[in-house]
């Protein structure tokens, strides 16, 4: 059967399928989202509990392993991991890629339920659970800040307008306050009236709790009219809680300003962002699984002038981090590299053929057939990212083989004297088997790479099935459009008139046709030394192979570093702003930082107080200093890369005393559910809490002395500075008031039954 004679003999139903192709595959084009590397949803779920004031041992035994113990039984899970601190716990639960996220994340609520009964009663809020993705950072970075306002009226411009606008966006998933700080009315009280007064803590939460409420009141109605009844017992500011009731001593109130008194502040005032030196609350925007990042920025960017109308003139709201900026860049390069690899086998093409006609047929199925694989990708919901625009740029190489055959094949019987039409039904029919065969052959050697397992699998499927897809359409194009052409517009070649180009390249051909000769003749002769050379080529691969650099996803420079903070344990939040204003003023006469921001306190990513970040965004190659260097007798000038730029700011970075800092450059795919320092981690595990304490010490300590790591670090941190209370129960029994608020907080009256403080003192790098 002769599939491309009926295409030849009806040109008019092969140009309207041809057309069709071209129209869908400009529409999948156009339609297909951009990003730098294939969508790769880690199915990640992370549980937060809270309970102020508890330990990170309480919150371990009494918060952590109950949850962890239900969420074991979960179907699907891979891996599960907990981090707890002071008052808070983290877990992260990865589950197998296979499993859907949004049914884990039923299981995971109810696991939650179950576990109620087995925590702790004064939680303050039940555990809650959100979906991440580990792979999916912020795609824009927006910061705001103010010279006059404080940080809580930005934060309010920022939570109720900005963010929430910005989260209608098409395509927006959430938007991420970091150093958010919020309003709150916080009361100072002073213990030697507390005592004098015989008041206890839970008296003030009591008479707090009574007297700030928002309750309806109720309507009140009139023969002719109806009124609705408003109050004002909410209180909104610190001075109108200071005249606040407490309770009654000797038939005199005493008032929250006689035991203290009430300041304007924020929940939170051990968290903190800067923006270059300056104080600024930032929004982190994060897109949805599968949406056009390059289309949701500019979407953002097309609201923000109405977004800053919105907001007082005194705020500065800034565009801080721009991800699509590398993103555009590396789609950019890849598509010039596309082009050009187009133009290169068209004129090669040109070169051997040396005829317009018969270059132009066989380059059509270049266009047709990566264009029709847009449609393709667009069905499948693949998007534009580097290794899709890599599988075309590689398909270029093969869609064109198969259309070259053909005409080749159809050529040969037109040199034998048939007309165009019978030598393209004849030598299509001939060739079309071996069309077809080629065509699976090559769709073959990828299917392996098609099947793989895992999150490399995920990662590499849109490569192979575009380069899949690209190689079958250029099959189909070549057994239709391709000898359609051929019957219509190729000429015989006897009946051509040759210039001096076409005799010159066929001189240059015939040339290299007979040093192709001589060559081969002389490799005949002497193949013993041809077998010996092969051998040494086979051994020189694989040496090469054991001793080439290996990684899982190339370092990119993306205009970004990201700096690691770790203060010693217990440091004072104080301490930590002067060292991260040390490492900042550093980091300013860098002349290749464009901006910063960095941010410090327990939130977000940082369980602990004593750790905090700085973001770099690096000015564009093209900006950045040109740096010389002399290598033997060449001297070579270049801007620095990001990897570059971290090996000069470590050292200099490392000079900061009572601070670790560890550098790196983000890699593009983030690896695994959990956030850390470094690009590696290392997991011990031991059911003896002690030992396995010791043994991590040790283990940190050895690493340390090791000269290919750097940045090493740990979350283990037992060292931080305690007050070790011990109490008289037998005296709290005689004086039953000093226990009074403890479910609360320790009542201050009870420090008088203590009877030893213990402390414990911590260091890092030496420093105390």
């Amino acid at each position: 059967m002769n599939i491309s004679a009926l295409f030849i003999r009806r040109p008019v139903t092969t140009t309207l399928v041809m057309v069709g192709i071209l129209i869908f595959g400009i529409m999948g084009y156009k339609s297909l989202p951009v990003s730098d590397l294939p969508t790769v949803d880690f199915p990640t779920i992370t549980v937060t509990a809270n309970l102020p004031g508890a330990s990170a041992e309480t919150m371990a035994s009494g918060v952590a392993t109950p949850l962890e113990k239900n969420f074991s039984t979960i179907a699907g899970l891979d891996s599960m991991s907990s981090t707890s601190s002071l008052g808070r716990t983290q877990i992260t639960l990865q589950f197998s890629l296979s499993r859907n996220v949004d049914a884990a994340a039923q299981d995971v609520q109810a696991m939650i339920a179950r576990s109620a009964r087995d925590l702790p009663p004064n939680m303050p809020s039940p555990p809650s659970y959100r979906k991440v993705n580990p792979a999916n950072n912020s795609i824009l970075l927006l910061a705001l800040t103010s010279p006059t306002l404080p940080l809580s009226t930005v934060d309010e411009f920022a939570q109720t307008i900005l963010a929430q606008r910005i989260s209608m966006v098409s395509g927006v998933a959430q938007v991420d306050v970091i150093g958010s700080q919020k309003y709150a009315v916080r009361i100072q009280l002073d213990p030697n009236q507390l005592a004098a007064r015989q008041v206890g803590i839970d008296d003030v939460v009591l008479a707090i709790q009574r007297g700030n409420v928002d309750l309806p009141v109720g309507t009140l109605n009139a023969p002719n009219r109806a009124y609705t009844l408003v109050s004002d017992a909410q209180l909104t500011n610190a001075e109108a809680y200071r005249p606040m009731v407490v309770t009654y001593r000797n038939g005199s109130p005493v008032r929250i300003q006689d035991l203290g008194t009430a300041i304007d502040s924020v929940e939170n005032n051990r968290v903190g962002s800067w923006f270059n030196n300056g104080r600024a609350v930032i929004l982190g925007i994060q897109r949805q699984p599968g949406a056009n990042v390059v289309e949701v920025v500019d979407a953002i960017k097309e609201i923000l002038p109405g977004l800053r109308a919105q907001i007082p003139q005194s705020i500065n709201l800034e565009v801080f981090f721009d991800r699509t900026e590398s993103i555009r860049e590396s789609v950019h390069d890849v598509q010039l590299t596309m082009i050009g690899t187009i133009v290169l086998v068209i004129l090669v093409i040109f070169l051997f053929l040396r005829n317009v006609s018969a270059t132009i047929i066989p380059s059509l199925a270049l266009p047709m057939s990566i264009v029709g694989t847009f449609a393709v990708m667009y069905l499948l919901d693949y998007s534009l990212d580097n290794l899709s625009l890599m599988a075309l740029t590689l398909a270029v190489g093969f869609v064109v083989d198969d259309a070259i055959v053909v005409l080749e094949n159809i050529v040969r019987h037109m040199e034998s004297g048939e007309k165009p039409y019978d030598a393209a039904v004849k030598g299509a029919q001939e060739i079309g088997f071996t069309i077809v065969s080629m065509t699976l052959a090559l769709v073959a050697a990828f299917i392996p790479v098609l099947f793989m397992s895992g999150m490399l699998g995920r990662i590499l499927r849109e490569f192979a099935v575009t380069i899949c897809v690209a190689i079958l359409v250029s099959g189909f194009i070549s057994l239709t459009l391709t000898p359609m052409l051929a019957s219509r517009y190729l000429r015989p070649p006897h009946d051509q008139k040759h210039g001096r180009l076409y005799r010159f390249l066929g001189r240059c051909l015939d040339g290299m046709n007979s040093a192709y000769e001589v060559t081969l003749a002389w490799v005949m002769r002497h193949h013993v030394t041809t077998m010996l050379a092969s051998l040494l080529v086979l051994v020189a691969t694989a040496y090469m192979f054991t001793v080439v650099p290996k990684g899982f996803i190339p370092s990119e420079d993306t205009g970004q570093i990201l700096i690691n903070t770790e203060g010693a344990q217990g440091v004072s939040y104080e301490q930590m702003v002067q060292y991260q204003q040390q490492l900042a003023a550093m980091v300013t006469k860098d002349p290749n930082v464009e901006a910063f921001f960095s941010s410090i306190g327990v939130g977000g990513s940082g369980l602990t107080g004593n750790t905090g970040r700085i973001f770099i965004k690096l000015k564009p190659r093209s900006e950045r200093p040109v740096v010389c260097s002399t290598s033997s007798w060449i001297e070579s000038c270049r801007s620095l890369s990001a990897d570059e730029l971290i090996r000069e700011l470590r050292p200099k970075l490392a000079r900061v005393p009572g601070i670790r800092v560890s550098l790196q450059n983000p890699p593009v795919i983030r690896v695994g559910g959990r956030l850390s320092r470094s690009l590696y981690q290392f997991t011990l595990q031991s059911p003896d809490a002690q030992e396995l304490y010791r043994q991590g010490y040790l283990f940190e300590e050895k690493l340390r002395s090791l000269p290919d790591f750097r940045d090493v670090g740990s979350d283990l941190q037992i060292n931080n500075p305690q007050l070790e209370v011990v109490i008289d129960r037998e005296g709290c029994v005689r004086r039953p008031r000093i226990l009074k608020g403890l479910p609360l907080g320790l009542d201050v009256a009870a420090l008088a039954a203590v009877r030893s403080w213990t402390f414990h003192p911590s260091t890092i790098d030496g420093h105390p």
